[in-house]
């Protein structure tokens, strides 16, 4: 069944079981005239997913490598800085989607004042980030530091946007569509953060650094050298990190605009949402929205397939640098993975309405597995890498898009079986986050710690063969282990695509009844 023929079905159903009039059906129509979306104010809500999706890739992707070869901290310091803020950043979203869903309505609307006051702090503490600061003793502290308000001010961005979604229309269809244009664009925003951030870093990347076994090599192999640092322009490490605030420079103006754009082109609608319910405390809240058991399930499978994922992102660049060799292109080989990824999202959304969320997910996320053994297992070609970053890509886009394609009809099944339980859409979207950042901010330490354990050299040329099994293990072997039990777990998740019409149907007819009501209530206050 493709999607949204269940949703219409069911609306001509109920509007055929009710006796009618003239007035209701124009009144009707008048309605879901109002709720419908166009082509422009579809894609100015998708730009507006772009920011978080282009500073997250250049994060994800560089971060780690930037604070171990460019800013040269200890990797023991790059792992408590990648936790923290990952730890930390987990932390806000489940306090930001509280205050949000107590947020005043303004005439702006209650989720996009969140978003126009967050962005410009938010440029700044994202562009600091990537400054290298001139004294050694407080660096730990400046990028622990920056690189938390950066994560906050982001989250008071993108989880009043994630939220958004219930608010531009009150017809799943509009939404599901919406959200369709919101995954394109937000897979497009992932190729932008790695083209703007790999191919600026790229052109200045400083030569690596001989250590004792390349002196040893070097002795017997004269060749050695040159094959590492291949002969070019001398370029230094002042040049590198020149380059990388050129490139966060230019990723904070993309920010900007896209945060312009999704203001003046999207308008918040009131009427789009139920009725609010009396506002309930920070941990009634959690109580709320984990009690709820097919959300628990799903940022169960969301939790340890994203860590997977995460594992392998976070490590990846590394991995082409240090193990395979491919320390001048490895940006390149990045693109590649998120082109594919960006490819192949119409075909996953194909595939979704054609078979079903559920075994799209099962489809895309196993998809990916053959080639993450590969990459492995394969020697060092440069060739075959990049086949294998394309073929991986496209299970990459199945990841990214499908868990989130999810969250919408748990926030139906919820408001179907809690109809005076209204207003937590923002709890639900943060709390979806919440429990994937803080994972990911684990992965992230422990894969950071497990370098410096395996004794990672920064900058060297050539690292220790315990280095090279440790990053084996953090793109291949644990990403792969995340992604089963994640799978395992979406067995028992209870929402099918019956079940997820049913709730359409119900919906609509609620809404359908307090229209009427409000209809009535009209004619009476008339009458008097």
């Amino acid at each position: 069944m493709a999607k949204g023929e269940g949703g219409e079905q069911y609306s001509n159903a109920s509007l055929l079981e009710k006796p009618v009039g003239a007035d209701g059906i124009a009144l009707s129509r008048k309605h879901e005239q109002a709720n419908k979306l166009s082509v422009c104010n579809k894609l100015c809500y998708a730009i507006g997913g772009a920011p978080y999706q282009i500073t997250g890739t250049a994060l994800g992707f560089f971060l780690q490598i930037y604070l171990l070869d460019v800013a040269q901290l200890d990797p023991f310091y790059a792992s408590i800085i990648l936790f923290v803020g990952r730890a930390w950043d987990a932390v806000t979203d489940p306090t930001v989607g509280f205050l949000v869903s107590r947020s005043p309505w303004t005439r702006f609307g209650r989720m996009l004042p969140w978003i126009v006051l967050s962005t410009p702090l938010a440029v700044v503490a994202y562009f600091l980030i990537w400054f290298v600061p001139p004294f050694e003793d407080g660096k730990v502290i400046w990028y622990l530091f920056f690189y938390c308000i950066f994560q906050t001010l982001q989250t008071c961005f993108h989880v009043p946007y994630s939220a958004l979604t219930m608010f531009i229309s009150s017809e799943q269809k509009e939404r599901d569509s919406a959200t369709a244009y919101r995954m394109t664009v937000e897979v497009l925003g992932t190729v932008l953060g790695t083209a703007v951030q790999g191919q600026i870093v790229g052109m200045a990347n400083a030569p690596c650094l001989p250590g004792p076994f390349d002196i040893v090599a070097n002795a017997s192999n004269s060749s050695l050298s040159a094959g590492l640092n291949a002969s070019g322009p001398v370029i230094s490490l002042d040049h590198t990190k020149a380059a990388y605030m050129i490139a966060s420079g230019v990723i904070s103006i993309i920010y900007v605009v896209c945060a312009i754009i999704l203001f003046l082109g999207v308008k918040e609608k009131k009427d789009s949402s139920r009725p609010k319910s009396e506002p309930m405390g920070f941990f009634q809240g959690i109580k709320l929205v984990m009690g709820h058991g097919p959300y628990a399930k799903l940022v169960m499978v969301f939790l340890f397939t994203s860590l997977g994922f995460m594992l392998l992102e976070g490590n990846f660049a590394l991995f082409c640098s240090s193990t395979l060799g491919f320390r001048n292109d490895f940006q390149n080989i990045l693109l590649v993975i998120m082109l594919s990824a960006t490819l192949a999202i119409p075909f996953w959304q194909w595939f979704l309405t054609r078979f079903g969320k559920k075994t799209a997910v099962y489809t895309g996320s196993l998809s990916v597995v053959p080639f993450m053994i590969l990459v492995v297992c394969m020697k060092s070609n440069l060739i075959v890498t990049y086949f294998v970053s394309f073929a991986a890509g496209v299970g990459v886009a199945a990841a990214f898009l499908l868990p989130w394609s999810m969250l919408p009809d748990v926030v139906d099944d919820f408001q179907v079986r809690n109809p005076k339980s209204t207003g937590h859409e923002a709890l639900f979207y943060s709390f979806y986050v919440f429990f994937t950042k803080f994972a990911s901010g684990v992965s992230l330490g422990i894969s950071t710690l497990s370098l410096d354990f395996a004794g990672y050299i920064s900058r060297g040329c050539s690292q220790p063969e315990q280095v090279g099994i440790t990053l084996k293990i953090l793109v291949s072997a644990a990403p792969i282990f995340m992604i089963l039990i994640g799978l395992l777990i979406l067995y028992s998740y209870p929402i099918t695509e019956e079940r997820r019409q049913g709730n359409r149907k119900l919906l609509q007819e609620q809404r359908d009844n307090e229209a009427d009501s409000e209809t009535e209530s009209t004619e009476l206050v008339h009458m008097i």
